[in-house]
């Protein structure tokens, strides 16, 4: 195995792993890390959306097996997310690559800001009723279709943050970002074709063997170590990116 193989393999697995125990970071971490490598924005969230397909699916049935999800708050944020995902994919695809470059590395950096803040603010929740959910589903779905990832940190950060209890949160959007995600790689391929298979091997693969890990970590793993760690990861990458863009390295 190449270098890079095995570098994408671990890739994968790092990201599922920290998407499995906080609801979010898969398309974030991943995508930070294709643009690093010098990936089309369009393509990149192109093959971290195909790889999705499959990681999404074993997260899912991760969190069903460990009762985590919430099967109301799963079908309100499900429509909306994918047809938010249909459109933000769609927008992508049909942008110049050059100009949404250092938009899509913008919005990575306010991830990783925004992934800091919510990791200072965690704190016991009360449960709530399943509200709210279309209106994010939507929000949630076409951010991350056309800024390379999002679904996570926005919808589980919103309603973990209106009252939402955290563990059924971020089962119920694991188990909603499989749909969503078919949704944009399909929108994806329709636009561009087929992702590059030595790329979207290695993702998949790590992916997968993170994924049955994450409905367990999510009720063992400390969430502020985590999602401060992703949020460092993520600015570092992104700011890297911005300097590159702007001739700055």
């Amino acid at each position: 195995m190449t270098e890079e193989f095995l570098l994408l393999v671990g890739i994968g697995f790092l990201a599922q792993m920290v998407d499995g125990a906080l609801g979010m970071a898969f398309g974030v971490v991943s995508t930070s890390a294709m643009l690093a490598i010098g990936m089309p924005p369009a393509h990149a969230s192109a093959l971290v959306h195909t790889a999705e397909i499959f990681t999404t699916g074993a997260s899912a049935a991760s969190h069903v097996y460990h009762r985590n999800v919430d099967w109301r708050l799963v079908r309100k944020l499900g429509l909306a997310g994918v047809l938010g995902a249909i459109l933000g994919a769609w927008i992508l695809s049909n942008v110049d690559a050059g100009f949404m470059r250092p938009f899509v590395n913008g919005y990575l950096l306010f991830m990783g800001v925004y992934s800091l803040f919510k990791a200072m603010r965690i704190s016991p929740t009360r449960d709530a009723p399943a509200g709210g959910g279309a209106p994010v589903g939507f929000a949630a779905g076409f951010l991350d279709a056309s800024g390379g990832g999002g679904w996570g940190p926005v919808s589980t950060s919103t309603l973990v943050g209106s009252g939402h209890a955290p563990r059924q949160t971020v089962g119920s959007v694991n188990a909603t970002e499989f749909f969503v995600t078919v949704a944009a790689a399909t929108t994806f391929f329709v636009e561009l074709g087929v992702a590059p298979l030595q790329n979207l091997l290695p993702l998949v693969i790590g992916g997968v063997v993170a994924a049955p890990f994450g409905g367990w970590a999510v009720k063992h793993v400390p969430a502020r170590a985590l999602m401060i760690g992703v949020g460092v990861l993520i600015l570092a990458l992104s700011l890297w990116q911005l300097a590159r863009t702007f001739k700055l390295l």
